[in-house]
């Protein structure tokens, strides 16, 4: 499966969040950027330090108008248990059929410790305000996955 194609309007998605609310791309058309994480299991240690370093930098993204998603297979009660163990200030959506996850190419043959398993391969991908995906980020380390995406940010969407 491969990526959406850059320039391309972002695959149109409503999942729900955290708290049972429906969360639609569609949301966001005009009037913010869109950070869409996907990241494979919630308080795993990669992706707490990933979803922290997130939290802390709010303020940054607040001010390049910019929203994230986080995307996992989790179901809503453990997303919620994620969000109020790490005080985490951003939704997170779950897609437990992993249909979204399909939709953006980041379903895939994953190896871990001598075994295959279907999963999530961490990927973020920015969306600017029209709805159009502008950069897709698949190469980054989880402890400074927030400083590669401002930059990014600042890069893309200006």
């Amino acid at each position: 499966m491969s990526h959406p194609k850059i320039g391309n309007k972002a695959p149109a998605f409503t999942l729900t969040n955290q708290k049972g609310e429906k969360v639609a791309l569609k949301d966001f058309s005009g009037k913010k950027n869109v950070v869409l994480y996907f990241y494979p299991r919630a308080s795993t240690p990669g992706c707490t330090v990933q979803a922290c370093g997130i939290r802390d930098t709010q303020k940054e993204l607040d001010s390049r108008d910019t929203v994230v998603l986080g995307v996992s297979p989790d179901p809503e009660a453990k997303l919620q248990k994620f969000i109020d163990k790490q005080n985490l200030n951003f939704d997170l959506l779950s897609d437990e059929d992993h249909a979204i996850a399909e939709k953006y190419g980041v379903w895939a043959l994953k190896k871990f410790m001598g075994k295959e398993f279907m999963g999530i391969v961490r990927t973020t991908f920015i969306i600017n305000k029209e709805g159009r995906l502008v950069h897709i980020m698949d190469k980054f380390k989880t402890s400074n996955h927030h400083d590669v995406l401002l930059d990014c940010l600042d890069q893309y969407v200006g």
